[in-house]
């Protein structure tokens, strides 16, 4: 009756305790606070039974079909955990996606644990996302990782990939010196908020005249990754601040860190994935209920007058062949 009380979170959090406690992995502190909780003592199969109420809500959310929108701007993120397997403590990947949606709400779309951020467990998670009905993506935003990157390539061909530029800052600023650290990020900045491509080409011509013989690692990682981290300037200027980072998955992943500080090693996966599942389950009621995250009417708007625009270079490019 106490354990029904709690939010899905809170519950899942509390199974994870008892059941380092019956894997006789816990220490004091966490038998002493389960016992408080759930009573004198308890046993597998008590666990097991409240697994049963709580895993197929999760696993309904995870698995719902997503056919019913379609999401233009899709952030996805990584967040690892200590899993206790095969008697030994292994570091596992937390694969998270979400999305805003033609209406202008996010969602969280879905999760899976893989054994790292490699290429296959991408693809793996992104062919998932796609058979439950993922389509409509035109923007993808995540740090650079090479797995991830490769398999976002892969499976969405023709839909644009955004750097996130806060990552992408840090990659520079870890590539120079101390002492020029914050005047080097006014003007990295400075070229990242440009009003428009041509303006952040221009100002990163000027970067990259005065910085270069001082830090020239730094510049050569400013000037690789320029295109992709300035992809959301060609975008309307209203969704750029909250498009050019991952920091709404970011503060997602710190409402899941809140709780799975506790934990600390998970006594298996699926103990993972009823935590976190919890913890999203509840992020995204609240999302889905709150106003909407993005006014999506210029984003059409744009998307409709850069499609007659192609429509029109393309017809153009057949009259010349015509006459040619």
């Amino acid at each position: 009756e106490l354990f029904q009380r709690y939010q899905r979170s809170e519950q899942a959090l509390v199974l994870a305790l008892m059941e380092m406690v019956v894997n006789g992995v816990s220490t004091r502190k966490i038998t002493q606070i389960t016992e408080e909780l759930c009573g004198t003592s308890f046993s597998k199969s008590t666990v097991s039974s409240l697994c049963k109420g709580l895993d197929p809500m999760i696993q309904d959310w995870n698995d719902r079909s997503l056919h019913e929108h379609v999401y233009p701007f899709v952030l996805v993120d990584a967040i690892y955990t200590k899993v206790r397997e095969d008697g030994r403590v292994r570091s596992r990947a937390v694969l998270i996606a979400t999305g805003v949606n033609e209406e202008g709400y996010r969602e969280i779309l879905g999760l899976q644990i893989g054994n790292s951020e490699s290429e296959s467990s991408w693809s793996e998670f992104f062919g998932w996302l796609k058979d439950r009905g993922l389509r409509g993506v035109d923007l993808i935003i995540s740090d650079q990782h090479g797995g991830l990157v490769r398999a976002i390539e892969k499976h969405f061909q023709g839909a644009t990939w955004q750097r996130c530029q806060t990552h992408f800052i840090r990659n520079i600023l870890d590539a120079a010196p101390k002492s020029v650290q914050n005047a080097l990020l006014d003007e990295i900045r400075g070229i990242l908020h440009a009003p428009n491509k041509q303006a952040a080409r221009l100002l990163l011509e000027q970067v990259l005249a005065k910085w270069e013989e001082k830090v020239p690692k730094a510049m050569q990682i400013l000037e690789e990754g320029f295109e992709d981290a300035t992809a959301v300037l060609d975008y309307p200027d209203r969704y750029r601040r909250r498009l050019r980072t991952t920091n709404g998955i970011e503060r997602l992943n710190e409402e899941i860190r809140r709780r799975e500080r506790v934990i600390r090693i998970f006594p298996n996966r699926e103990s993972v994935y009823r935590l976190v599942g919890a913890v999203l389950i509840e992020m995204d009621e609240k999302w889905i209920s709150a106003r909407k995250y993005l006014d999506m009417s210029d984003y059409w708007q744009w998307r409709k007058t850069k499609e007659l625009g192609v429509q029109t270079m393309n017809q153009e490019v057949s009259a010349i062949k015509k006459v040619g």
